[in-house]
C-alpha cells in the first residue's frame, strides 16, 4: 500500500505561483510513474501532468503545457507540481496519483493509489 499526501495548495492571486507536493510513505514510488489530476465543483477529476519512474518523460493536459511542471524526488519518495502564471481556472483540487497498471497516464482506472487532495483557488 501507497499513502499519498498532498501540502502546498492555497488562495493566490492570477498570475501567482504555486508548488504542490506529494509526499509518499508505506512503499517507495520509485517503481510507479506518478500523476496529477485536478477537480473543479460541478467537473468531472482531469488529468493534468505525469512522468514517468526515471524522470526522463513528462506528459502534461494542453490546458497547463508551458506553466506547470512535474517532478520527483525518488529519495524523498516526493512528488512536485510547480505551477506558474497561475489562471482562474485552475481553480480545483489537485490530487496525485500513482500509476499501478500500464497504459495511458491520462486515464485515472489506470492509478489505484491517490491522496486526499489540495485545493487550489485562483482569484482574479
Amino acid at each position: 500500500q501507497v499513502q499519498l499526501v498532498e501540502s502546498g495548495g492555497g488562495l493566490v492571486q492570477a498570475g501567482a505561483s504555486l508548488r504542490l507536493s506529494c509526499a509518499a510513505s508505506g512503499r517507495t514510488i520509485s517503481t510507479y510513474p506518478m500523476g496529477w489530476f485536478r477537480q473543479a465543483p460541478g467537473k468531472e477529476r482531469e488529468f493534468v501532468a505525469a512522468i514517468n519512474r526515471a524522470s526522463y518523460s513528462t506528459v502534461y493536459a494542453d490546458s497547463v503545457k508551458g506553466r506547470f511542471a512535474i517532478s520527483r524526488d525518488n529519495a524523498k519518495n516526493t512528488v512536485y507540481l510547480q505551477m506558474n502564471n497561475l489562471k482562474r481556472e485552475d481553480t480545483a483540487v489537485y490530487y496525485c496519483a500513482a500509476q499501478t497498471s500500464s497504459g495511458s497516464y491520462s486515464y485515472t482506472p489506470n492509478y489505484d493509489y491517490w491522496g486526499q487532495g489540495t485545493q487550489v483557488t485562483v482569484s482574479s
